[in-house]
């Protein structure tokens, strides 16, 4: 099963907010998931980015792929 870090769309129209989330490869963007580990807010100034960093850095090590999206945020929050 390859698992993999990406952002779940929350938030209304026009104002998107992100949850980060583990979740299978093949299922939909919103759909099934594994784990939360953290949220990302565009629409602030800074972004707003807040990870459980202990929870990223086992999924990391177990092999789960980041998006280029969420390996950007991981960078950005020191942990990658």
């Amino acid at each position: 099963m390859a698992v993999k870090m990406r952002l779940r769309r929350m938030g209304a129209k026009k104002k998107p907010f992100y949850r980060i989330i583990v979740a299978d490869s093949r299922s939909p963007r919103d759909g099934r998931f594994i784990e939360e580990i953290g949220t990302y807010d565009p629409n602030l100034e800074p972004s707003a980015i807040k990870f459980n960093e202990e929870a990223a850095r086992k999924w990391l090590a177990n092999g789960a792929q980041p998006t280029d999206r969420v390996a950007k945020l991981l960078k950005t929050a020191g942990i990658q």
